[in-house]
């Protein structure tokens, strides 16, 4: 008969195990989530070509995927903390699968703009259930991991879509390219259908504590608990700025996203496939640096000094580029040093977040505050397509820049409010203080 010992050892290995398998999985469908956000900016060329449409109204597709987005990820958040985070989940993967159909069957604009609709609903669910499912399904000691994770899978499915889609479309056409990005999603979906008990269901929580913690509140209306969080929420300046910073560098990362493929091309006469690799090269140099940044988290506890440095880094290097003073050989390397320096930024902005966030709604938290993301990146599109179709070629990137730099300065407006907060008595304040 095993020991007391013995068992315990068992557990953890069991809980270890359990616990990876679900960051991973998390991680994946995080990726499709990233990976599909590229889809329409990696088909401008073909979709330009074929439904004779400018900068302007490809723009406009992913301004409408991100509005979407952005108004479904402020509510959904509500709706994790109250159906679950599973089901929301299969809902978003789902949608991006039709969004992808659409896409591929597309006749014309209005069916863009339909397909647009969808993919933007189906990626408004994804950080709330994400970190919903993490926070409840994680036990403590893993989440920092959990989290880096997180972070890591989604820029590699940044980095996955151009050169997924370039290829198929090199190979076959583009829409062969979407509905191979459906395919490839829907297999993800069934993934998380086939390891669902990793993320919900009975025994979702992954200890004691964070089982109270999950508990929905008991005799509180639900619309109440809504309006009641919603109100807490909102009155907080710090979540503002958080907002605010996530829209800033969304807006700059809207900029690289959409426009590096066809900007390399006009200011540095670089191929398409060329460009498409030093996208992917942005993603994979941000997922690298991110690991890098790990470390500075735990160097210094200051870590708005990390995340303003690396992004003012981020800032000047897209200017440079867009100034056309570096080297032709030399651009996508440039570009892949610019997405390094803002992933690098990553650990430390999540660590300062983390700082200003109240507890007991993340699902709630994550999604108002994420929605930042959705709000830059619907601006962020069709502003620099109308300037790209004015003859103004070096708009997108100084614009990034520029947009960088305002999210530097909000970090450091941030971390004021996180000390103001932090000093202030606890029952008042309402903030989360944990380092």
């Amino acid at each position: 008969m095993p020991s007391a010992a013995d068992t315990a050892t068992l557990d953890c290995a069991d809980l270890r195990r359990r616990d990876w398998l679900t960051i991973l999985l998390i991680g994946v469908a995080h990726a499709s989530s990233h990976f599909f956000q590229l889809v329409l900016p990696s088909l401008y060329v073909s979709l330009g070509t074929t439904f004779d449409l400018d900068f302007a109204r490809l723009g406009l597709l992913v301004s409408t995927f991100y509005v979407v987005s952005g108004v479904g990820q402020a509510s959904s958040g509500f709706v994790v903390d109250r159906v679950g985070a599973r089901p929301v989940l299969w809902f978003g993967l789902a949608s991006f699968v039709l969004s992808g159909v659409l896409i591929g069957s597309a006749n014309g604009y209005a069916m863009l703009l339909l397909a647009a609709v969808v993919g933007g609903i189906g990626n408004s669910v994804f950080h709330p259930a994400d970190y919903s499912i993490m926070n409840h399904r994680v036990s403590a000691p893993r989440l920092g991991h959990a989290f880096s994770t997180h972070g890591l899978t989604g820029n590699l499915g940044w980095a996955l879509t151009p050169v997924f889609i370039t290829s198929i479309t090199l190979l076959a056409d583009w829409r062969v390219a979407a509905f191979s990005a459906a395919g490839l999603v829907a297999l993800v979906l069934l993934l998380t259908i086939l390891g669902r008990n990793l993320l919900g269901g009975p025994a979702a929580v992954a200890d004691p504590a964070q089982r109270k913690a999950a508990e929905p509140p008991a005799a509180t209306p639900p619309q109440e608990g809504v309006l009641a969080t919603l109100s807490t929420l909102l009155s907080k300046p710090a979540l503002w700025g958080a907002f605010l910073f996530f829209a800033c560098t969304s807006i700059a990362l809207s900029s690289v996203q959409n426009y590096t493929i066809p900007l390399l091309g006009q200011l540095y006469d670089l191929s398409k496939v060329a460009a498409s690799s030093a996208l992917s090269g942005y993603m994979v140099a941000s997922a690298l640096g991110m690991a890098a940044g790990g470390f500075l988290v735990s160097a210094t506890p200051r870590t708005e000094r990390t995340v303003t440095v690396a992004l003012i880094l981020a800032g000047l290097t897209l200017v440079v580029l867009a100034l056309g003073l570096v080297p032709a050989g030399l651009a996508a390397a440039v570009v892949g040093l610019a997405g390094f320096c803002s992933g690098v930024a990553a650990p430390s902005r999540d660590m300062l977040i983390r700082r200003v966030t109240p507890k007991g709604s993340t699902g709630s938290v994550y999604g108002l505050v994420y929605s930042g993301m959705d709000v830059g990146s619907a601006l962020g599109p069709l502003t620099f397509g109308l300037l790209l179709d004015a003859g103004i070629n070096q708009g997108p990137w100084v614009g990034a820049g520029l947009a960088f730099a305002v999210a530097a300065l909000l970090a450091q407006w941030i971390a004021v409010q996180a000390r103001a907060s932090a000093a202030a008595p606890a029952s008042a304040s309402g903030y989360s203080t944990q380092k």
